[in-house]
């Protein structure tokens, strides 16, 4: 059985996003905007996770394109702290790359389901 890559890929991202969150409320006291970005970038593995378990095919691809949105969302909070000072460059990249490919990701299988 194949590895499922959205679904490693968003708890992975999840995990990072957990820990940019303590990082910026317990260093850089920053508790709104990291906040907005907790939500929404766990919101996506947990949205991969319901799709898992959809009723339809209709089902699986709104239940992916909510988690396409949130991605969508995180990227907005992410620069955001970046453009404000919150983040440095190194850890924006990085934390941008993996968002990107996320979304790209997610947009494969919405097409190509």
């Amino acid at each position: 059985m194949s590895e499922n890559v959205i679904k490693v890929k968003s708890f992975s991202f999840a995990l990072r996003i957990v820990k940019l969150y303590q990082f910026l409320s317990s260093e850089k006291k920053e508790f709104v905007l990291s906040k907005q970005l907790l939500r929404s970038g766990t919101a996506i593995g947990a949205l991969v996770r319901e799709a898992e378990q959809a009723e339809s095919k209709p089902d699986f691809i709104h239940k992916l394109a909510i988690a396409q949105k949130e991605a969508n969302e995180t990227d907005y909070w992410l620069e955001l702290l970046f453009q404000s000072g919150y983040l440095n460059e190194v850890q924006f990249q990085s934390l941008n790359f993996d968002i990107l490919e996320i979304n790209k990701i997610l947009a494969s299988i919405i097409i190509t389901s």
